[in-house]
Order: C-alpha cells, then structure tokens, then sequence
C-alpha cells in the first residue's frame, strides 16, 4: 500500500512524536470521516508498505526522525507559496521553511522532494506579476533541491468560502491561468524544473505543463525498483490522477490555519481537536471511544521480490 501523510492534517510539522510512537507500535487508528465511530485499523510495518508520501507546509520537525523511516520507502510533497500571513496564518517565514527543506533535500536527494506552488490565488495584492516575480524567485531558490513543482489554482469549496471572502479574492478564469502557466513555464525551463498540475481539467501542455498525480505509481516503483500498477484513487475526485492510498490524517487539526485550506474548515472544531490530541493515543485525536467498531484494514502490497526480480530480466 501507499500510505499518505496527510492531505488532512500536517502531520510532520505538528504530530512528529505521536506519528513516531505510531510506527514504533506497528498500527494506527483512523475513523472515517463521514461514519466517526467506523475505525480503521491500519499496519504500519515495512511487510505492508510500499511507499510513504509525506504533505508538509514545513518539514523541520522530522528532519532529525528520519531514522525511524529508514527501513521504508518515502518522498515528500512540501507547500511552499508567496503569500504572507493574511492568508496562511501560523506558517513559519519562507526563508527558514526553505533552509530546512534544503536540509531535507540534501539529506534524502532532490528525488524524493517535489515543491508545490499551490493554490494560484489571486487577489489585489497577490496579482499576476506579483506570483511571476515571487515564482521566480522561489525557484532560484529550490530548484536544486526538488524533482519537480506542482501548481495549481484555487478551487474556493463551500467550507472555506467563509474564510476566503476575508481577502477579498477573484475568480481565476481559464485566460488568468494560461498567462500563469505560460510565465511559469518559462521561469521553470529558465531552472530545468518541470511542472505539473494537481486537479486541473484544463490542458496546459502546450506550455510544456503535464497532468500530474500527487501519489504517484511511477515515482514509487523508481524508488522501489519494482514495475508497480497500481489503480486510480476512487475516493478523490475525478480529475485527481492520485493512485489509490490510505491517509492516516484527520480533518480540523492543522495549526497553519491557512485561510484557502478544504481540511480546516472550522476553527473552533480545529482548536477544539488539537486540545484532545494525545502523543500516545492510536488515533491522532482523542482515543478507542465505546461505541467505536474497529476493523483491520485490507492491504495490498504492489512490489514484491517476484516483481523486483522480473524488473532485471
């Protein structure tokens, strides 16, 4: 199985320790988010997972806990955008977030690093020169430290309308993203950094822009060696190329507070879980409650030695 680290929740920047204790006990709990009391009981041992895909908006906490994901393949998806803290809350300063991920890349290889410019937001402020001058700069600054950026624009969901109608954004167009890819393309082939976009129906290859899949079958079976298949991700939308994996994260519980954030979509509810967050608990907020139903998740391993093998003939 590939497992996702989190698209809910950063885990690595604010739940190192319990995700740590997490592995060293073998399990996790995870509740579905649409039936609280249905938990998952996931393995967390190397016989179970091919792949780990850390999302991170800053990666300092668990640059020195790398050891305890030695025996596992993994890469990591970091955010790292232009925006100051009237959009994105609690996010350390770009500069300090970037030194680490230069640490990070340094330590695991540009390989298993892809940045993500994302979401594109545009508002008065945050105009297109504004993302093509502070693009570039970011760029200069990371490209030699990730394999690829993700970019893409912001899809406003109903849960953080409210939240978003505090800067005053507009709505992106199809024009509006032509011009941001064309200038996006140019800086990236500027630094030999390709693009791709992350859930976007329009086609942006005449910029050189691809579809991308943020859990990526190809990019796992090259740091496995092994030719793995591995099908679509029927719970995200149609227009993710994600392959199929389990996330282990839970919605309300990330402390960037990011105003464009779909996994945060109530900040009460978001202060509210993280005071229930314990470091020794199975579950990343709270614990095993009685009308809780725990059932051992099915997992399927992709690469095995046969296939490791066959990869050689």
């Amino acid at each position: 199985m590939i497992l996702s680290i989190s698209r809910r929740s950063d885990i690595p920047a604010f739940y190192t320790d319990w995700l740590i204790n997490r592995f060293e006990a073998g399990y996790v709990y995870v509740r579905n988010p649409m039936n609280y009391h249905q938990v998952s009981e996931v393995k967390l041992t190397p016989e179970f997972i091919d792949c780990i895909v850390f999302w991170t908006k800053d990666p300092q906490n668990i640059i020195s806990k790398l050891d305890s994901f030695s025996k596992y393949k993994y890469y990591f998806q970091i955010t790292i955008n232009s925006y100051g803290t009237d959009i994105e809350k609690n996010v350390r300063p770009k500069r300090e977030i970037i030194k680490s991920v230069i640490k990070l890349s340094k330590l695991i290889g540009k390989e298993r690093i892809v940045w993500r410019y994302d979401p594109v937001i545009l508002t008065e402020k945050y105009n297109h020169e504004y993302h093509e001058k502070y693009f570039y700069k970011l760029m200069e600054m990371l490209s030699p430290y990730c394999e690829k950026c993700v970019i893409s624009f912001l899809d406003v969901y109903s849960k953080t309308k409210r939240n978003m109608k505090k800067i005053d954004f507009q709505e992106i167009n199809e024009d509006d993203m032509r011009r941001i890819a064309e200038k996006f393309s140019m800086i990236a082939s500027e630094f030999k950094v390709p693009i791709e976009t992350c859930s976007e129906l329009i086609d942006l290859e005449d910029y050189g822009i691809k579809h991308g899949k943020c859990i990526d079958d190809k990019l796992v079976s090259r740091l496995n060696n092994c030719n793995v298949v591995i099908s679509k991700d029927a719970n995200q939308r149609d227009i993710c190329g994600c392959v199929k994996s389990i996330d282990i994260g839970a919605y309300n519980t990330c402390s960037h507070n990011c105003l464009y954030c779909y996994a945060n979509f109530s900040e009460k509810a978001m202060i509210n879980n993280i005071g229930k967050h314990d470091s020794s608990s199975p579950f990343l907020i709270g614990n095993i409650e009685n009308d809780d139903v725990v059932k051992e998740r099915k997992m399927e391993k992709y690469c095995t030695g046969f296939e490791q093998i066959k990869l050689y003939d």
